[in-house]
This record gives structure tokens, C-alpha cells and sequence, in this order.
């Protein structure tokens, strides 16, 4: 029997110890959600909403343990796990409000003796293979809009927050779900690749990186299913030169070191107009002073521990580069222990004079507490810089004129593009990337469509 611990990035100690699924339970797994699924699909929209709105209540009751579980896993301070409780509750119940309209039958213009239409039928199976970054948010952008549909799910969650899928899965079951609606496993790669084969899964969905991407989008391949891929990002900001230097400084800074940086649309590189950038950059450095590290479960706690015992080494190693290549680094960069000795901590590092032949620290993605910062001398600048990246999930701007905000978003290669904010998701709009980032969304009515299969009724009445 093969197995895997999870730590806790804070103490080292085990948190849990997981079993990965055998591959000879792969066909009965996959069964069982498939004959979930047909009974679902049956079952009426108001139904299915009311089942995913007890969901809600259900994972409400259980917040305090699930946020506490979040925190033990990955390290996220425990105020900002109770957070993405109530945000995951929030997405939740917009999607169940958006349901009846993206879900119901398209007519078409009447034909005398005729009845056209087309249906949102539910793909089947879908394959939630979710990250730990945002263990709750991530998971249901997905899972509840799956089950809205008439989907059944299995969720296979990162191997660092595994606990969450069974949340999801604990929840449901408690709400009076069907048996093996949602289900949650542990799995290897190799046994992933056996679900994704199975006749049954009809959509699979991965949140993680570009190489686990490329394999899972070869597996989806070979049966012609559609895969949803969000694959991380390098997303910039600019600075314009009348942008409000206070709210810019606190909103960048926020955005770049909120959840110890490990944010797929968190800033990790910015330019700044070379007339405000000597008052950003003193503005930016008080700022990222201020974070405390410490115990996640402690109030006083701004910022945990990494998540991934491997990222405080990777992090050092992107700022010895910039730093041989002419960065300076006014703080932070390398990596730490808290003042009781414990946690694989970064230090917060802000790194000015930067430039993109820091591949490191301003191409490939960080995913950490690492910001560099890059002077521009304009708006044509900007945009150049911003779009030099193998990513494209967000981008954002600071400015007061929103014409400008239009003219340079309207060229920046990104997925969503932001005025004056910046690392945050609006459950109204499509979450989606370019170019290495991935491709499908969810989110929004829009994250309905790769949930669902269009079926053409074309009904002669008359004859």
C-alpha cells in the first residue's frame, strides 16, 4: 500500500498520513461516480441548487476546522484561511445564482412547425485535480458549478491539502448529496492518468504547473476531451506617472506578499514611471517591513511559512541571480527561521533596479515573497516589458485616467486586466489565462460551458 505524509511547514510534525488510491480501484471509483451522475443529471436545477446551497451550510458549520486544517497543510495564517472559508462560501452562492440562466435551453427564432433549441447537457464525470495554494477556492470555482450542471465529481486534491478534498466531499455527503456524487481521493500520476482515460470522465480540470499541464493535457488528448488548465502566472503591474502613490504602494505590496506571495495572480514584478519611482520604491520598502512572520495560528501573524519544503532554496537562488546581474535587494532574500526557531520561512525580499535579464526574479515564476521592481521611462515601455513573459493570467495598471488604463490594457496579453487593483477574483467574470498560463476558465456563466455538452433539437411539429 502506498502512501504519503503531509506536514506542517510551521512545526514539521505530520499532519496527516494519506493513502493513495490502488490502481485496481480505478474502475469501481470511476463507476460508481458515473452512476451517480445519470441519476443526477435527472434531477431538476432547483433541486441541485438546494442541495449545493445545504452544501454551503454545511461547510460554514464545519469553518473553524477547515480553516484550521488549511493553516496546519500549507502554512496560510489562520485569519486569512477563515477568510477563504467565507469566499469559497461567496463564489459558491454566485454560481448557484447564475445557474438558471447559464443552464437553460437557447432558443432560437420560431419557424412555423418547427421547435428549435439547444440544451446544456452534463459531460458526465469531471476530474477536479485542484492545488493547494487556494485549497478551497480553487476546488469549488469547480466542484459546485460541476454538481449545478449534473455532473458527478471526484476531486483529487494536491497532495499538500489533501484534507481539503474531504472537506468538500464531507460536506456534500452531510447535505443528503447521492452516494459518490463528489468524491475525494488521493492519487498518483500514474493513477490520474488511469482516471483520465476511463470512458466515463468527460471534462478534467488542473490547477498546478506548466509540465504537470503539458501531461495531463497529452492524457485528455487521447480521448478528445476538453481539460481546463490554470497554470500559474508572472503577473506585472505598472505604476503610471499619475497614479495615486499611496493606494499603489499598499495595493502592489498587498498583492505581491498576501499568502507569502504563493497567489497564482499574485505581483511578482513591477514597473514604475521613472518620475514616481525613487517615491514608490521608499513607499513599497516601509511596506513590505512591516510583515510579521511567525506562527500561522498566532493573531499577530502576517505572513506563514512556505508552503513546499523546496521554495526557500529556489527563492534564494532567483535573488543571487538578480543580485549578480545589478539588483539591489533592500530587504529580505533568503532563507529564515521564525524568533522561536521554527518554519521554512522566506524572508520578504524587494529587489529594485531590476530587469528582465533577471530571468528568475522578473521571467519565470517565483511564487513567493519576491518582488523586483524596474524603472520605465513610458506607457509604450510598459506594455513591452509586461507582455515579455511566458505567462498571461493578470496584469493590472495605476492610474487616475482610465482611458489610459484602457489604451495599455487593451495591449497587455492577459486573461483579466485590472485599474488600480489587483489579486482578486470577481466570481461575475471568466478566470481564465493565455499562453502558458493555460487555457478553458471557470467562473462566471461562462465557467458553465466546459461543465456541459451542447445538444441541437431540431423538432419538426408540422407536417
Amino acid at each position: 500500500m502506498s502512501t504519503h505524509r503531509i506536514d506542517n511547514p510551521y512545526t514539521g510534525e505530520t499532519v496527516a498520513e494519506r493513502r493513495f488510491l490502488e490502481e485496481a480501484e480505478v474502475e469501481g471509483l470511476v463507476t460508481r461516480a458515473f452512476r451517480a451522475h445519470k441519476g443526477w443529471a435527472r434531477t431538476p436545477l432547483a433541486e441541485r441548487i438546494a442541495l449545493c446551497e445545504r452544501f454551503c451550510q454545511e461547510l460554514e458549520k464545519d469553518g473553524e476546522r477547515i480553516a484550521r486544517e488549511v493553516t496546519q497543510q500549507m502554512g496560510k495564517p489562520l485569519g486569512q484561511a477563515r477568510g477563504e472559508v467565507k469566499t469559497a462560501l461567496h463564489r459558491a452562492r454566485v454560481m448557484m445564482g447564475l445557474a438558471p440562466e447559464a443552464l437553460r435551453d437557447d432558443p432560437l427564432p420560431p419557424v412555423p412547425g418547427f421547435s428549435r433549441f439547444v440544451r446544456h447537457e452534463p459531460v458526465g464525470v469531471v476530474l477536479d485535480i485542484s492545488a493547494w495554494n487556494y485549497p478551497l477556492l480553487i476546488t469549488v470555482n469547480v466542484v459546485v458549478p460541476a454538481v449545478l450542471a449534473g455532473n458527478a465529481v471526484i476531486v483529487k486534491h494536491a497532495n499538500r491539502t489533501a484534507l481539503c478534498g474531504d472537506a468538500f466531499a464531507r460536506a456534500f455527503a452531510a447535505a443528503g448529496a447521492p452516494e459518490n456524487l463528489v468524491t475525494a481521493i488521493d492519487a498518483t500520476h500514474e493513477t490520474c492518468a488511469r482516471i483520465i482515460a476511463r470512458p466515463e470522465i468527460g471534462y478534467v480540470s488542473f490547477t498546478g504547473s506548466v509540465r504537470g499541464g503539458h501531461e495531463v493535457y497529452r492524457e485528455g488528448a487521447k480521448r478528445f476531451i476538453d481539460v481546463g488548465l490554470e497554470l500559474g502566472g508572472k503577473d506585472p503591474a505598472y505604476v503610471a506617472p499619475d497614479a495615486d502613490l499611496d493606494h499603489a504602494i499598499a495595493n502592489i505590496v498587498d498583492g505581491g506578499f498576501y499568502n507569502a506571495g504563493q497567489s497564482c495572480c499574485g505581483i511578482e514584478r513591477i514597473y514604475v514611471h521613472a518620475s514616481v519611482y525613487d517615491r514608490f520604491v521608499e513607499g513599497a520598502l516601509a511596506e513590505v517591513r512591516k510583515y510579521r512572520l511567525g506562527d500561522p495560528l498566532d493573531s499577530s501573524t502576517s505572513m506563514g511559512p512556505m508552503a513546499q519544503p523546496d521554495a526557500p532554496q529556489k527563492l534564494a537562488a532567483q535573488i543571487e541571480e538578480a543580485r549578480a546581474k545589478g539588483g539591489r535587494v533592500l530587504c529580505g532574500g533568503k532563507p529564515a527561521r521564525d524568533a522561536a526557531g521554527r518554519g521554512r520561512f522566506f524572508d520578504p525580499a524587494l529587489v529594485v533596479d531590476a530587469s528582465h535579464a533577471m530571468t528568475g526574479l522578473m521571467v519565470e515564476e517565483s511564487f513567493g515573497p519576491v518582488v523586483g521592481v524596474q524603472r520605465v521611462a513610458d506607457d509604450d515601455e510598459a506594455v513591452r516589458l509586461m507582455n515579455d513573459s511566458p505567462y498571461g493570467l493578470t496584469a493590472a495598471i495605476w492610474t487616475r485616467d482610465q482611458e489610459r488604463a484602457f489604451r495599455v490594457g487593451s495591449q497587455i496579453e492577459t486573461g483579466t486586466f485590472y485599474m488600480n487593483r489587483c489579486d482578486y477574483l470577481d466570481p461575475l467574470l471568466p478566470w481564465t489565462g493565455v499562453k502558458d498560463t493555460g487555457k478553458g476558465m471557470s467562473l462566471s456563466k461562462y465557467g458553465f460551458l466546459p461543465l456541459t455538452r451542447r445538444k441541437s433539437f431540431n423538432l419538426r411539429t408540422q407536417t
